[in-house]
């Protein structure tokens, strides 16, 4: 089956900063938008930023651990081919992003090993970014 669009709408307590982080440090095309929402193309998929009070997960993410780093939760993000990755990672590197956790490979020479990178947008929403150079590997056991 042919993989569908997702859609996504995630809280943002500060949409203006949202706003040009999903915008101008992904590239990402708005969509419709309001003066409490914006539509993004987020590689193919809608993600919808929604101005809302601070929550608390955005305050102090919950982590669990995976490979030896504290993985934040709740996460989101998309899994790219390896060389789009990797071109993400060193724009990202490039313009000086902080890291939740910084571009690396896990799992090496395991079942799932992956390329991952995770950042926090402005308003504390975590996002994963992950490849695998055999995509056939991305729900192996």
């Amino acid at each position: 089956m042919p993989l569908a669009p997702f859609h996504l709408a995630i809280p943002v307590f500060d949409l203006a900063a949202a706003r040009h982080f999903y915008g101008e440090l992904f590239g990402c095309a708005e969509g419709r938008s309001s003066a409490q929402w914006v539509d993004f193309d987020f590689f193919g998929h809608q993600l919808v930023i929604h101005q809302a009070p601070k929550m608390a997960y955005q305050e102090a993410a919950h982590g669990n651990p995976v490979d030896g780093h504290e993985v934040p939760v709740p996460h989101f993000g998309v899994v790219l081919a390896w060389d789009d990755w990797q071109r993400l990672a060193d724009r990202l590197v490039a313009r000086g992003t902080r890291f939740v956790i910084e571009p690396h490979v896990r799992f090496q020479g395991q079942v799932g090993e992956q390329a991952t990178l995770f950042l926090l947008d402005p308003c504390g929403n975590a996002l994963e970014f992950k490849a695998f150079k055999d995509i056939g590997q991305l729900f192996a056991k």
